[in-house]
């Protein structure tokens, strides 16, 4: 089975920037998307062996998550039910036979951290929900989680301290996540790899590699050993995220 998670930073943008090619090309059995920006109808865009699911923000223009998956779902959640929480469009929830895929857009915290206190209480809310739904059956849930867990996961550690996605805050967060029963895909099969799925649209940084590593699929402890490979598609243009793949055998 192979899931592909995008931030796309704007669905109809990168529509025009060779997704649908892409999306053909990977013909993976699930597609995640985040910050797609728009409203149902603001795009047209036929997956004829996939069902789509959206789930776009009250405020226009902004944040938004979708799935497209091949195979028809026992049952699809939108939100973790939590109505502080469920106004911008940042978790859809798909149940199957023997695991729940999640995909999700972590609010960022922001400059200065304007937003860190509510990313806190995010972040407890939707642990306790991906904690509820592991009780139950594994868990899959991938997406730009806006943290980058350790130092080899961004280019300038010292100078990112106490940045938004870098604050000890929010990996401690994550910290507290995995020890909760879950692996982070991609680090676990490649610890000392140095890849990156985020760079700043400033001073050139993805021609430079200077990034962050953001995007993720976190998977629950027990299925870790079905995981056959965790991937960074650095090379895929469109976005100032690149796609992360995950491919594993349920």
């Amino acid at each position: 089975m192979k899931l592909i998670s995008w931030n796309v930073n704007g669905f109809r943008s990168c529509l025009g920037k060779g997704f649908e090619e892409f999306f053909k090309a990977q013909d993976a059995d699930f597609v995640c998307i985040q910050e797609s920006k728009m409203q149902p109808g603001q795009a047209e865009f036929e997956t004829p062996d996939h069902k789509q699911f959206w789930y776009s923000a009250e405020k226009k223009g902004y944040s938004g998550t979708a799935i497209f998956a091949k195979k028809d779902p026992i049952s699809v959640s939108y939100g973790i039910g939590i109505e502080e929480h469920d106004h911008e469009g940042r978790v859809i929830t798909l149940e199957y036979d023997n695991f729940y895929l999640v995909t999700v857009y972590v609010p960022n915290s922001q400059r200065e951290l304007a937003r860190l206190d509510y990313r806190m209480t995010w972040e407890d809310a939707f642990r306790a929900y991906i904690c509820e739904l592991d009780k139950k059956k594994p868990v899959i849930f991938c997406g730009d989680l806006n943290v980058a867990h350790e130092e080899i996961d961004l280019k300038n550690p010292k100078t990112n301290h106490k940045n938004a996605g870098f604050t000890d805050e929010e990996r401690a967060k994550f910290t507290e996540f995995l020890a909760s029963g879950f692996t982070d895909s991609y680090r676990s099969l490649y610890p000392d790899k140095v890849e990156y799925s985020w760079w700043s649209y400033m001073m050139k940084a993805r021609e430079k590699n200077i990034g962050w590593r953001i995007d993720y699929f976190v998977i629950s402890n027990r299925i870790f050993d079905k995981v056959t490979d965790s991937k960074i598609l650095t090379d895929v243009m469109g976005s100032d995220h690149c796609p992360v793949c995950l491919e594993i055998d349920l």
